[in-house]
């Protein structure tokens, strides 16, 4: 997360994105020494991107408990969120304030990303190109546009990259997909994920940036705007330049479970229509209540709400479940005493999301929520928002990756970037 750029990386920087693709036209191979070599039993050197709440007190508490990484830097650009993670850490990770920083260390095998959403993509690809391993949290992007570059980066890259969608490692959810998708309640007829109502709060003064905060460059790609500290840190989910309220927040898991049970991770919904209210006042700005519903090819409708007890509910012709990070329930009851093993398909399985992130980087292979994964989770995040704002009904190609007679719609797949903090 740059404070400052010299004028080489500020025209390096200066490229628009385009659906995705504008960003590896330049035709960049590779850096065959980037990416380390290491023994089966050696240690990996991570980096973490984003020192709030979420990389500190969760991952990187998590990191240091481990045996088989060592935590070698900490990034971010609010100083006293730096202070604490360089803390934690013991004085065993260099404490940066600058993302390039961390990826220029030829120690570093890999970096998780726990920045706020509109500071995924731009890390996130930097470290594609520079040999490093990546584990991005979820929502994977702001926009579509940005998840297909983070996506067509990796690939071209050769990332091993992670998304934070950790229900994929969950037992109660790769149950609950394992018996939907072995046909144990059926054919599956549509699915609901309710998430909770967003929340509002009222206008508060703005204010000077605190002294250890860098308020540009927190703000980074998004529109310059000023600071108050409730559209900074953990609430910069409820504004749409920075996040996508409730919809990406809690969304960004439950559409992931939903389109897993479907067997649709790699595309997605063919349609899209709903409805939202909004905030009256204050200073949020992203969806309060919601009913979006997405067609799929397959005819299975998916419904998120904002109401309703947490969690997804998967129906089909024999029978229904019902799943949360709590519980698992189903109608029939005996549904969830069926032995799937016997059946067709065989769901990847993880039962630690660092762990299936760190074994895939050590063999190369894809980790269970691989970025190409996320990015399409992340896209039925999106095509809702699109579809409240706009009021109407959407056909969505899943192919191609836009929508085949709303041009309108088509622009709100991606947003310009403030410069230079662009891709």
């Amino acid at each position: 997360m740059p404070p400052a750029v010299d004028r080489r990386d500020f025209l390096a920087r200066t490229g628009r994105l385009a659906a995705g693709a504008a960003l590896l036209s330049a035709g960049f191979a590779p850096d065959a020494a980037a990416r380390r070599r290491r023994g089966p039993n050696e240690r990996l050197a991570i980096g973490l991107i984003g020192c709030g709440s979420l990389g500190r007190d969760h991952h990187l508490a998590n990191l240091l408990r481990r045996d088989d990484v060592d935590v070698v830097a900490v990034c971010d650009v609010d100083a006293e969120h730096l202070g604490r993670a360089a803390a934690i850490a013991g004085g065993r990770a260099k404490a940066l304030d600058d993302h390039r920083r961390v990826l220029d260390r030829p120690d570093v095998d890999a970096v998780l990303i726990a920045t706020p959403d509109h500071w995924h993509a731009i890390p996130a690809i930097d470290a594609c190109r520079a040999g490093k391993d990546v584990y991005c949290e979820k929502p994977l992007s702001l926009t579509i546009a940005e998840g297909r570059a983070m996506a067509d980066a990796a690939r071209r890259y050769g990332t091993v990259f992670q998304t934070g969608s950790q229900q994929r490692s969950s037992e109660l959810f790769h149950h609950a997909c394992d018996l939907v998708r072995n046909g144990r309640i059926g054919r599956l007829r549509s699915i609901t994920a309710a998430i909770g109502r967003g929340p509002t709060c009222d206008l508060e003064p703005d204010r000077t940036p605190p002294s250890h905060l860098d308020w540009d460059a927190w703000l980074g790609p998004a529109p310059l705007v000023p600071y108050t500290p409730k559209r900074c840190h953990y609430t910069f989910r409820w504004f749409s330049d920075t996040s996508g309220g409730k919809v990406t927040d809690w969304g960004a898991h439950h559409l992931d479970v939903a389109q897993w049970a479907n067997g649709s991770s790699l595309s997605g919904p063919v349609a899209v229509e709903g409805r939202a209210t909004f905030p009256e006042r204050g200073l949020y700005d992203t969806p309060v209540t919601f009913d979006v519903r997405f067609r799929y090819e397959n005819g299975v409708d998916l419904l998120l709400t904002s109401e309703g007890e947490n969690g997804v509910t998967l129906r089909g012709d024999d029978g229904e479940i019902f799943v949360s990070r709590s519980r698992i329930a189903a109608t029939p009851r005996d549904v969830l005493a069926q032995d799937v093993d016997a059946g067709p398909v065989r769901l990847a399985r993880s039962r630690n999301h660092w762990s299936n992130w760190i074994d895939a980087i050590r063999d190369r292979s894809r980790p269970i929520c691989d970025v190409e994964i996320g990015h399409r989770s992340a896209t039925v995040c999106h095509l809702a928002n699109i579809a409240v704002r706009l009021g109407r009904p959407l056909r969505w190609d899943p192919s191609s990756e836009r929508f085949p007679d709303d041009e309108e719609a088509n622009r709100m797949t991606m947003r310009p970037m403030r410069l230079p903090y662009a891709l």
